[in-house]
C-alpha cells in the first residue's frame, strides 16, 4: 500500500467532499474544485473524510494512488485557506504593475511584456517590486507564477531578473575577478 494513499483526507467544518462516479468534487468557503479519478482509483467519500483505494498492484495503479490522495488534499487546503505565492522584480527599472485583467512588467526589454491573468486567480502588485498571486487552485497558482518568472529568470552575474520571495541567487564571479 502506497503510505499516503492510504491516508485519509480529513474535511475540516465547512468543508463538504461528494463523489459522483469519477468524479471528486470539494466545496469550501473559498469555492469549489473538481477532479477528474482516473479508473484504476476508486474514490469514497464518508461524513468527514475521503478515502482513495486502488483496484489491482500494477505499477501505473500504485503510482496513482498516492498522487490523487495529494491532489485531493491540496483541493481541500485549497478550499480552505487558498494558496499564495510571492514574487520579486529586481533590476534597476524594473517594475510590475496592473492593468485591468493583465499584468504589465518591465524587465529591460524594448516593450513592456504583458501577461493576461486566468479566471480564479487575484493577483496584486503592492509596489512595483513585488507580485503576489493568490486563488484556491494550487497548480494554477504555481503555473502562473512560474509562467512570469520564466520571462526573465534571475541571472547569476547581478542577480537581476523574477525571483522567488527568499529565493537565494547563487553570484558568480565575473571575467575580471575569475583569475
Amino acid at each position: 500500500m502506497s503510505r499516503v494513499g492510504k491516508q485519509p483526507v480529513i474535511l475540516p467544518k465547512g468543508v463538504k467532499g461528494t463523489v459522483t462516479g469519477a468524479v471528486v468534487l470539494i466545496e469550501g468557503p473559498k469555492g469549489k474544485l473538481s477532479l477528474n479519478v482516473p479508473g484504476a482509483i476508486t474514490v469514497k467519500a464518508e461524513a468527514d473524510k475521503i478515502l482513495v483505494t486502488r483496484s489491482d498492484d500494477q505499477k501505473q495503479s500504485k503510482s496513482l494512488h498516492g498522487t490523487i490522495r495529494a491532489l485531493i488534499s491540496n483541493m481541500v487546503k485549497g478550499v480552505t485557506e487558498g494558496y499564495k505565492r510571492e514574487l520579486d522584480v529586481v533590476g534597476v527599472g524594473y517594475k510590475a504593475q496592473m492593468k485591468g485583467a493583465s499584468l504589465l512588467i518591465n524587465l529591460g526589454f524594448s516593450h513592456p511584456v504583458e501577461i493576461k491573468i486566468p479566471a480564479g486567480l487575484k493577483v496584486v502588485t503592492p509596489n512595483p517590486n513585488r507580485i503576489i498571486t493568490e486563488g484556491i487552485d494550487k497548480q494554477q497558482v504555481s503555473e502562473f507564477v512560474c509562467k512570469v518568472r520564466k520571462i526573465y529568470p534571475p541571472e547569476p552575474y547581478q542577480g537581476k531578473g523574477v525571483r522567488f520571495v527568499g529565493e537565494e541567487v547563487k553570484k558568480k564571479l565575473g571575467k575580471a575577478l575569475a583569475k
